[in-house]
């Protein structure tokens, strides 16, 4: 069942904001940028900061989440996707200009889908 939380409660805002200077964060240390549609980057941001709350870590919004069967009370995402995760890093961003939720994207990405 799908865990309900509160998007405007105090305490999801700041992770929200925690959330936004992690993705900033992330895109200074490998030299991407923001995908040129900010909704997208809102939807990934807000996934993100979703996930932290009801999981414990930042999994990636756009794959499934289930409880991790070896450890109970853990969960862990299919493809072990916890943003930044080694698929974008090693082969989304280099090879297609963008991560596979499309939040992370090359400078050139960006320019050529503004």
């Amino acid at each position: 069942m799908m865990q309900q939380l509160d998007m405007s409660s105090p305490e999801f805002l700041a992770e929200l904001e925690k959330t936004k200077k992690f993705t900033d964060k992330v895109c200074k240390q490998f030299g991407w940028v923001y995908h040129p549609m900010e909704d997208v980057n809102e939807g990934v941001q807000l996934g993100l900061a979703r996930h932290k709350m009801l999981y414990g870590k930042r999994f990636c919004p756009c794959f499934m989440v289930e409880p991790d069967e070896s450890k109970p009370g853990k969960f862990k995402s299919s493809d072990d996707r916890v943003c930044p995760c080694p698929p974008a890093i090693n082969d989304e961003v280099p090879n297609e200009g963008k991560c596979h939720c499309g939040i992370f994207c090359t400078p050139e990405y960006a320019k050529e889908n503004s």
